[in-house]
C-alpha cells in the first residue's frame, strides 16, 4: 500500500473520525451490569469470542466483500453483502447502530473522495433505502477504493472494533489505559488470523449467543450510559 492510500483510509478508523462509536457499547454495558464482565480477564474472554465467532464470521467476511467491491467499482456486490449482512444482526439495537455508524462513513467518503463513484453510487443506493449501510460494509467499500487490501480493510474493521470496546470497558470497569493497551497487544494476533480468514468460501455465519443477548437486553437496562 502506498503512502496516499495509508492516509486516505487511516482516517475512517482513526477515533476522532465522527461516526459516532464513542456513544456504542455493542452490548458490553448489559454485560458489565449483569456479571458476566467484572475485569479485564473477563473482558478479554468477552471480546476475543465476539471477534472470533461472531464478527470473524460475520462482519469480517462482509468487510472482505464490500472492500473488493470498492477496488474494482462493483457496488452491486457491497448492497448484495450488505443485506445478507443485516439479516443476520438479531439485535435492534446492534443492528441500527450499526447502520448509524455506517452511513456517516459513507457519506464522508463519497463527499470528500474524488474520482470514487463506487462510493457515490453506493451512498445513493443507501439514501434511497436500497441498502442498509452497515458500518463493516460501508467502511470495507471507502477503504477498497483508497487501495487497500481486503484483508487490511478487514484487520482495521476489527482493530477498530476491538478498541471501541476497550475505550467502552474504560468508563464501565476500573480498567486503565496501559491495560487497555496491553489487552489491545494481545487481540493483534487474533485480528491478524481473522483477517487472513476471512474470505467469501460461504454465506455469512455467526455464533456468539451471550453477545447478542447482552445486546438485545440493553434497551432493558434501568440506567444506562450506552445507546447500545
Amino acid at each position: 500500500m502506498n503512502t496516499v492510500s495509508l492516509l486516505q483510509g487511516f482516517r475512517f478508523v482513526d477515533s476522532f473520525f465522527p461516526a459516532g462509536g464513542y456513544a456504542y457499547s455493542s452490548g458490553l454495558e448489559a454485560a458489565v451490569q449483569g456479571g458476566a464482565v467484572r475485569n479485564s480477564d473477563e473482558l478479554a474472554g468477552y471480546v476475543e469470542d465476539l471477534l472470533c465467532g461472531g464478527m470473524g464470521r460475520r462482519e469480517a467476511v462482509a468487510a472482505w466483500v464490500a472492500s473488493r467491491a470498492g477496488a474494482t467499482g462493483k457496488p452491486a456486490t457491497a448492497i448484495d453483502v450488505d443485506h445478507e449482512l443485516d439479516s443476520m444482526k438479531l439485535g435492534r439495537d446492534g443492528r441500527l447502530a450499526s447502520r448509524q455508524m455506517g452511513r456517516q462513513v459513507i457519506k464522508i467518503a463519497a463527499e470528500q473522495l474524488e474520482g470514487k463513484p463506487v462510493l457515490k453510487a453506493y451512498r445513493s443506493a443507501m439514501e434511497r433505502e436500497e441498502t442498509p449501510g452497515h458500518l463493516a460494509v460501508s467502511l470495507g467499500v471507502t477503504l477498497g477504493a483508497c487501495g487497500w487490501k481486503a484483508e487490511e480493510a478487514v484487520a482495521a474493521y476489527l482493530y477498530q472494533t476491538a478498541a471501541g470496546l476497550v475505550s467502552a470497558a474504560m468508563r464501565l470497569l476500573p480498567l486503565g489505559q496501559r491495560e487497555g493497551q496491553r489487552l489491545l497487544d494481545g487481540w493483534l494476533p487474533l485480528i491478524y488470523r481473522i483477517s487472513r480468514d476471512a474470505k467469501p468460501r460461504a454465506p455469512l455465519s455467526s455464533w456468539s449467543p451471550v453477545q447478542d443477548i447482552y445486546g438485545m437486553k440493553h434497551g432493558q437496562l434501568e440506567w444506562r450510559l450506552f445507546r447500545s
